[in-house]
């Protein structure tokens, strides 16, 4: 169930919406009431930060990952590490429905698979889209893969799952017990993910490396943002998952901190950013931190434009995640 390619010997390799509107919704999920998001938004940090706050282990671990992850950079500006391997990331879906139309298919989920690597190997058509000026700093391939391995099926007659709960991660509260988290990157699909408020709208949320094989590590993502084929727009193009992926391999959102903007996230060739972007902003778009104006890098997958937006990661971007896999990082047991 895993497996590294071209035989490397140092292996590379936390979400979201609040503000919901009824929108190309499935007949049958409409006569539930299910409310799909209209804006994108991420509870990946606010989660994070609520379990670091309470759990002073948890804490260390989140401050040995940053120092491996920054060893890890400063080691490939030495020579020290070939960041030339691809590692293969096995992928288990739980899938948990509660009409037919909640229990998406298999195609949909092979969709899904094909627009991760397409965005984690730069093979998307849409990476063109790069801005000239941002071009020097796009990652290419992150030299990252998914390999669906499982899929797993329940029925529920659940209305809505809260994030704060990670009810839908456990058999004995009626959803599907991970499948080895140490070894496999686990997706939830759900009919729709709550806020701790009970709220819905929410895409997805996914758990940083800190997490890595805990009960509730990996994904929760709304049926209606897996894949293309049927899903709603304007997050219709997979990109959700590629988001929560990248905070599961480590990449917090571009103006870091949830409450206040313009913190860092790690890495130093993403423009500071006093917040998320939403809809399909045009380039340039000039935005200010500190007092200078900076041309935001909005078509990044970790801010928060729609689908057709998001085409890039950074080459800094790149790094944290493959430290994320190496031999000595958090993820090691995926590889």
């Amino acid at each position: 169930m895993k497996k590294v390619l071209f035989g490397a010997v140092i292996l590379f390799l936390a979400s979201c919406n609040n503000d919901v509107n009824s929108v190309n919704e499935p007949a049958e999920a409409e006569s539930q009431n299910v409310q799909v998001a209209s804006k994108r938004a991420c509870p990946s940090d606010e989660i994070r930060e609520e379990a670091l706050k309470n759990d002073p282990a948890l804490r260390a671990r989140f401050n040995a990952n940053q120092l491996q992850s920054d060893n890890y950079s400063r080691d490939i500006s030495m020579g020290k590490v070939l960041a030339d391997g691809t590692v293969e990331i096995p992928v288990v879906f739980n899938v948990i429905y509660n009409t037919s139309a909640q229990n998406i298919s298999d195609a949909r989920i092979a969709e899904q698979i094909a627009v991760l690597n397409a965005d984690y190997g730069a093979t998307n058509s849409d990476v063109s889209n790069t801005p000239a000026a941002f071009q020097p700093y796009t990652a290419g391939d992150v030299k990252i893969r998914f390999k669906l391995v499982a899929t797993n099926r329940k029925q529920n007659s659940k209305t809505g799952w809260k994030s704060n709960l990670n009810e839908m991660k456990k058999a004995s509260t009626g959803g599907i017990d991970a499948t080895d988290a140490t070894k496999n990157m686990n997706i939830w699909v759900v009919n729709s993910i709550l806020d701790a408020n009970g709220q819905a709208g929410t895409l997805g949320y996914a758990y940083y490396p800190e997490s890595a094989g805990l009960w509730y590590d990996g994904l929760a993502i709304g049926y209606q943002y897996i894949g293309k084929t049927g899903a709603s727009a304007p997050f219709n193009l997979g990109r959700t998952v590629t988001h929560e992926v990248g905070h599961y391999l480590n990449l917090p959102h571009l103006w870091g901190s949830t409450d206040t903007g313009c913190q860092t996230d790690y890495s130093n060739d993403t423009p500071t950013s006093p917040g998320p972007n939403y809809g399909v902003p045009s380039y340039p778009l000039n935005r200010t931190c500190g007092g200078v104006s900076r041309s935001q890098m909005f078509m990044n997958y970790m801010d928060y434009v729609d689908d057709k937006a998001m085409v890039m990661f950074s080459a800094n971007q790149k790094t944290r995640m493959q430290a994320v896999v190496a031999a000595s990082g958090p993820r090691a047991g995926l590889r």
